[in-house]
């Protein structure tokens, strides 16, 4: 039991756990979709910042604590993964890496059809077809893990840090 199921009182099933064929489809999709991301010339750095933006959208703690050392080991810097959150407000993304954010930003919250058009259009300047599916498959498959893992409550496992 976790932390917080203890302190709630509160189990959640792992449902990759309890239903481990359909995780395995997922996972295969999610191989699948790696697969597409790197023919569409889609580098590690840019899909980890889809899955670090997607998960922070969706406040999933497991898949963060995943990607950001998905991340970290693909190059990226603590700096641009500090303030991704206010990517728009900074000139550290590149314009095919602020498209691609924002339009998994729109994939993520396909309710906000203005924000969905606005996104696209912008995708559409900078990035090629392959490019924009691949963006889109990227921000669908984490969206899927997110939800995964906040409805079964995956711990996120400490790790030792530095005394200050």
């Amino acid at each position: 039991m976790t932390e917080t199921a203890a302190r709630t009182g509160e189990h959640r099933v792992y449902i990759d756990k309890q239903s481990p064929d359909a995780y395995r489809a997922l996972r295969n999709v999610s191989e699948t979709v790696r697969g597409v991301a790197a023919s569409a010339g889609l580098d590690r750095l840019l899909v980890e910042l889809i899955n670090m933006r997607v998960s922070q959208l969706n406040a999933c703690a497991y898949c963060l604590s995943v990607h950001t050392a998905a991340a970290l080991r693909a190059g990226e810097t603590t700096q641009r993964l500090g303030v991704l959150p206010a990517w728009r407000d900074t000139e550290l993304f590149s314009p095919r890496e602020r498209a691609a954010l924002a339009l998994a930003e729109a994939t993520t919250d396909p309710a906000d059809g203005r924000a969905q058009s606005e996104a696209y259009a912008e995708a559409r300047s900078v990035l090629t077809d392959d490019e924009i599916s691949a963006v889109i498959w990227v921000a669908i498959t984490i969206n899927a893990f997110n939800r995964l893992s906040v409805m079964s409550k995956h711990p996120v496992r400490g790790t030792s840090t530095p005394a200050s």
